[in-house]
């Protein structure tokens, strides 16, 4: 089985923002086309392909539409073959290095400074460290070609 084609309605390329929608879907099930995914899996993405397809409310809803479809698509595509996109798991670690790390860090140097406000220097330092972990976990998807060439930009 092979992967759907998108069809561009006419007249979406007045709306920058829905353009560039359809652009990024259109590069990630062209980067999918080079990869070996189960039958389940296509025919799931087919059928989001379809409702996008057939879909004829406003152009704000069918960017909304656009922007759900390709994260659940993400989504299948993490769980079922652990197949990411360029930096995903540099982005989530992020924020979990700024949790975990930094506020811990923080609390440890405003508590032994005796000032409160040197909370805040935690957060840099845990976010770098969790840059470095994620960038780390992307490297080692890209090495075992779990990785699909395109950046996520929502």
């Amino acid at each position: 089985m092979e992967l759907s084609e998108l069809k561009r309605k006419e007249g979406i390329v007045q709306n920058e923002k829905l353009e560039s929608a359809y652009a990024q879907l259109d590069k990630l099930l062209n980067e999918l086309k080079k990869k070996e995914l189960s039958e389940e899996t296509e025919i799931s993405i087919n059928q989001k392909i379809d409702q996008i397809n057939t879909f004829s409310e406003s152009e704000k809803d069918l960017k909304k539409m656009i922007a759900k479809t390709q994260s659940s698509i993400l989504n299948l595509l993490e769980k079922e073959h652990k197949i990411v996109a360029k930096n995903h798991y540099r982005n989530i670690w992020m924020s979990v290095g700024m949790a975990a790390f930094g506020i811990p860090l923080g609390v440890v140097f405003g508590t032994s400074l005796g000032n409160m406000a040197f909370l805040s220097i935690g957060l840099p330092i845990g976010m770098v460290i969790g840059m470095v972990v994620g960038s780390g976990m992307d490297k080692k998807a890209s090495e075992e070609g779990r990785q699909i060439d395109l950046e996520i930009n929502y």
